[in-house]
């Protein structure tokens, strides 16, 4: 177990009224810990808080915030809220996010400014009002930014999308740089990588869950296993997707610019059997 998710330590999730942050939220009570879950959805805070208090033992420990990420008095308001409720803050845990149907990259600028406003200023707004006061603290403690495979390997189809969880990506690693030249800090960053997760966000584009999605708690207890290894990048498997098979897309994406191929030769027609062939090869070098 890591030293922050201990009885009586804090942590903090928004988009934590469904999917991956409601079921990160039930590991965490588990464990003794106090749980702020944050949403913009007040049906969904609502349906999860009777959710979660059906655990006798949550009791005074569970609190709900409504809380609009994009705006960062809202990461501000839920800071003091969590502060006066509980104190300090052990674990924070950037979860929120949306995904809306792609366009082309010239296209419907007003919705790609207002998902890449949640999915990433919204890790950063929450960065911003957190972090200085779990510096200040000196306990340990742990910041989780839930990125996603699509920000590594960039498939085409929707572009706002990859932007923000690329970003996401970019700043989560300079957190976790930032940490690690701290004098005495005793804060760790991590990447959660989810693989297809069956979540509300998903359902609302597929009405019945496929066979090769992982559930929310599968992701969460694999998260948790790879934050007590101290994991940085969360890489996590699903019901089609191995270990293996991720390690070789991010490789092939990685080898588009050194060998200068053209840009997501992935899904380009004249690599196709190339793009075969290595999936069906051995390990990727990463995994030599």
């Amino acid at each position: 177990m890591t030293a922050w998710m201990n009885a009586g330590k804090t942590a903090v999730i928004t988009g934590g009224a469904s999917g991956i942050g409601l079921a990160a939220a039930k590991r965490y009570l588990a464990a003794g810990m106090n749980v702020v879950i944050a949403d913009r959805d007040d049906a969904a805070l609502s349906d999860a808080m009777g959710h979660l208090s059906a655990d006798k033992n949550a009791g005074e420990r569970l609190f709900a915030v409504t809380c609009d990420v994009a705006e960062p008095e809202e990461l501000e308001r839920l800071r003091d809220k969590t502060h006066e409720r509980f104190g300090h803050v052990h674990c924070l845990m950037n979860n929120a996010g949306v995904v809306n149907r792609g366009a082309l990259p010239w296209e419907k600028t007003d919705e790609m400014k207002t998902l890449i406003g949640i999915n990433l200023w919204g890790v950063v707004h929450g960065c911003q009002a957190f972090i200085p006061s779990m510096l200040a603290h000196g306990e340990a403690g742990a910041v989780i930014c839930t990125g996603s495979k699509q920000g590594i390997t960039r498939p085409p189809g929707n572009i706002a999308y990859n932007m923000s969880k690329a970003g996401v990506l970019a700043y989560t690693e300079a957190l976790a740089h930032s940490f690690r030249n701290l004098d005495s800090c005793r804060l760790s960053a991590h990447l959660l990588v989810p693989g297809f997760v069956y979540t509300g966000m998903i359902q609302s584009f597929i009405a019945q869950k496929p066979p090769g999605a992982a559930t929310a708690e599968e992701t969460v207890d694999y998260m948790l296993e790879a934050l007590a290894r101290g994991d940085f990048y969360i890489l996590c498997p699903d019901n089609e997707t191995n270990r293996e098979m991720d390690e070789k897309r991010v490789q092939w994406t990685a080898d588009d610019m050194i060998q200068n191929r053209p840009a997501l030769s992935r899904w380009h027609p004249d690599f196709a059997d190339s793009f075969e062939a290595f999936m069906k090869s051995g390990p990727s070098k990463s995994g030599d």
